[in-house]
């Protein structure tokens, strides 16, 4: 299916053991891409896992640690965590936090706590939950020097990639792409009339309309996308976006899979425990 809307996907809390997140979940072949809900004051512990994870504030903001560079970090500033970089992310005080998370299938949905070591697999949500609601702690036994966090040496992760979302819009068309290990992230504003796409993606794609109209083709599927669209491109598939000449400027997020991501799940497969 390339179309999505999240309040149309069934919403998961699958680490009550570290954090309040809560959305729902679009598994790629490659990546998994989200929209998570915290309450405000409320967020996850420290923590870490060996796939690398990307953020993108849509409203409120991130009171954010990444390594031992804490910001706070709002609408519009683009959050990158390399592998096993030890981070946390809390909404602040004043409001109800909501972004983008996108994580590679290198690994699962499941972190460990950034005083334990890593298990040899990762939980599943159904192990996780299990333990959790049976008061016993699930993650494995504290042993900060088994902890595979990284600190130091991270470098700056932290994108801004416009004053806020409701900035004036660009004169023409920009593309702002930050890649990390396996993934890359890039915010777009295009124009009325702009036209992109490939006769075969190189690879995976995730685009979320944040505002404005765009005319997709995916697959010789049809779809005028508007603000909450998701928009899922798989590798090798023909995909077309257009700006429509009488619309105003268009504004989405967008991820794409990396040839070392690609390479890595088509010789090892994709993490897939995270449901049990």
């Amino acid at each position: 299916m390339a179309f999505h809307r999240f309040e149309d996907l069934e919403s998961h809390h699958l680490n009550p053991h570290l954090s309040t997140a809560e959305g729902p979940v679009i598994e790629g072949r490659y990546l998994y891409f989200r929209l998570v809900h915290k309450r405000a004051g409320t967020g996850s512990e420290l923590h870490y896992h060996p796939n690398e994870l990307m953020a993108f504030p849509l409203r409120g903001s991130i009171n954010c640690m990444v390594g031992r560079d804490r910001r706070i970090v709002p609408p519009g500033t683009f959050v990158h965590i390399p592998p096993f970089a030890r981070h946390g992310f809390k909404a602040t005080e004043a409001e109800d936090l909501h972004y983008l998370y996108i994580k590679d299938r290198t690994w699962t949905l499941i972190g460990a706590a950034a005083d334990e070591g890593l298990p040899d697999e990762a939980l599943s949500a159904v192990e996780v939950r299990r333990e959790f609601e049976a008061g016993r702690y699930p993650g494995r036994e504290k042993a900060p020097e088994q902890s595979k966090a990284i600190l130091d040496g991270l470098g700056n992760c932290y994108y801004p990639m416009l004053d806020g979302l409701d900035a004036p819009a660009s004169s023409g068309h920009t593309e702002h792409w930050v890649e990390g290990t396996y993934l890359g992230f890039g915010f777009v504003e295009s124009v009325p009339g702009h036209a992109s796409g490939e006769p075969k993606a190189a690879h995976e794609l995730f685009v979320y309309l944040i505002a404005g109209l765009l005319d997709t083709e995916v697959g010789g599927e049809s779809r005028q996308a508007r603000p909450g669209d998701v928009v899922q491109v798989p590798k090798g598939e023909a995909y077309r976006f257009s700006v429509p000449a009488a619309a105003g400027n268009v504004r989405y997020a967008a991820v794409r899979s990396l040839a070392s991501l690609e390479a890595y799940v088509d010789e090892h497969g994709a993490a897939d425990n995270w449901r049990g």
